[in-house]
């Protein structure tokens, strides 16, 4: 069942679908989660397990790795162990990435929908192109989509529209002819600052927070109701 804001015209029209990653398309806590919890056993730290770590995501490695090492407060970890624990989660994660994470149920039925209506498809994410563009072709998803921007090739990550707009400029597709598939605040902040709307799902990674309060242009539980939202059918 959706929830929905403003209308919908605008999510009819949009010639350009924007997809976030993590939490949105593919459930990928149960590898970032254990990578965590390998790197944190390494330094003799104690390990937090995937309903914690879950809190942490959605700004990028190096806020998840800093997250970690603070187990949630604010501030900056020691930079000596910091400059220990980055390299031993990227090859942890390097090595468990795509093992335990799956698409959502409906991730692929849509993409597929999608794309039969001729809608060119983005997947915009904080998440570093070592790690995006693998976890798309293990689980086979990558062919979907007509271009790919992750955290690290733009110079700011969302909730800047920097990501947003560089798949528009990538396509040809005008910012207020796209539309925005995420789970988090910020996607919504990014979705608005690069002037399209933004449809979330309600089960995704929002540190903890329901998405509800980002207020976004509609909301759904599940991504089978994005196509009716779409206009496709």
């Amino acid at each position: 069942m959706s929830s929905t804001g403003k209308g919908h015209r605008s999510l009819r029209a949009a010639r350009l679908v924007l997809f976030d990653l993590d939490g949105t398309l593919v459930h990928s806590l149960p590898d970032l989660a254990l990578s965590i919890d390998q790197m944190l056993s390494e330094l003799r730290m104690p390990e937090r397990g995937e309903s914690t770590v879950s809190t942490w995501l959605g700004d990028g490695v190096d806020a998840l790795v800093k997250r970690a090492l603070l187990n949630g407060r604010g501030g900056e970890p020691d930079a000596a162990l910091y400059a220990r624990a980055m390299p031993l989660f990227m090859q942890r994660y390097a090595a468990n990435n795509g093992q335990l994470s799956r698409p959502y149920a409906s991730a692929l039925p849509l993409l597929k929908m999608l794309r039969a209506a001729a809608r060119q498809l983005g997947c915009v994410t904080n998440k570093s192109q070592a790690f995006t563009d693998p976890l798309l072709q293990r689980l086979q998803l990558r062919s979907f989509f007509d271009c790919v921007v992750s955290g690290d090739q733009v110079a700011r990550k969302k909730p800047h529209p920097d990501p947003l707009l560089a798949a528009c400029r990538h396509t040809g597709v005008p910012a207020g002819a796209a539309v925005l598939i995420g789970d988090s605040r910020n996607d919504v902040q990014a979705a608005r600052a690069a002037g399209m709307p933004v449809v979330c799902v309600s089960y995704g990674y929002n540190r903890g927070e329901d998405i509800r309060s980002a207020q976004p242009d509609a909301l759904v539980d599940d991504l089978s109701e994005v196509a009716a939202l779409l206009g496709v059918s």
